[in-house]
């Protein structure tokens, strides 16, 4: 334990940064995953085609490409540089909800089209059918693979270290520069996001059984 607590600031400050890095990207995530999700069943072709574009596209790109895009390309935009933790979210959260979209898309095509087509029946819009009808389903239907996104998008935060972002998976240099063993550092490395995708599965159980009674 002494190498945590004889470097209890640097291992708050990494640790922070990606909770931060995962509960932000995580909600950039889910609010982009549902729009593009729901524009992937729109009956309007135009919409349709955006949304399969774009997750075709980022899906299809690595990463360290979205990251680097962030760290060089956009700030050759000209653009307001609201620092690389900030646009290490922004790059995490358009990344995976390439992911949250098409796990929705999934969970949409599992409600009953009759429910959709009554609803517009009564004379609902779009919006309010998917926002009052069927997301409420879909998202209940998608609980164990939206986790899976998510648990990908916490491990995944440690890429970010590769861009000046000082989060967990930068500390074993940090550490290694203060004498300390860098097999032990990423052992507790390692513990640490054992740890939080234990919570997140617990979550994921949580939320399957009640919304499981919820029905």
């Amino acid at each position: 334990m002494n190498v945590i607590t004889d470097h209890l600031d640097l291992w708050q400050t990494a640790l922070g940064n990606t909770l931060l890095l995962f509960l932000v990207g995580g909600v950039i995530a889910l609010v982009l995953g549902t729009i593009v999700g729901a524009m992937r069943v729109s009956p309007v072709p135009i919409a349709r085609a955006v949304g399969t574009l774009y997750v075709n596209t980022v899906r299809n790109t690595p990463l360290t490409v979205v990251f680097f895009f962030f760290a060089f390309g956009y700030p050759a935009l000209d653009l307001p540089n609201p620092g690389y933790t900030v646009l290490a979210m922004w790059a995490l959260g358009i990344y995976t909800a390439t992911y949250v979209a098409e796990v929705l898309r999934s969970g949409i095509n599992t409600v009953p089209v009759g429910q959709a087509e009554a609803a517009r029946a009564l004379g609902l819009t779009f919006g309010q059918v998917m926002g009052q009808v069927v997301m409420p389903q879909a998202f209940r239907s998608v609980v164990p693979p939206m986790m899976s996104v998510f648990i990908a998008l916490l491990k995944n935060t440690t890429v970010a270290a590769g861009f000046s972002v000082a989060e967990l998976g930068v500390i074993r240099a940090n550490l290694s520069e203060r004498g300390e063993n860098a097999l032990v550092v990423l052992l507790w490395v390692a513990v640490i996001f054992i740890v939080m995708v234990l919570l997140l599965s617990f979550l994921q159980r949580y939320l399957e059984n009640k919304w499981r009674v919820a029905r």
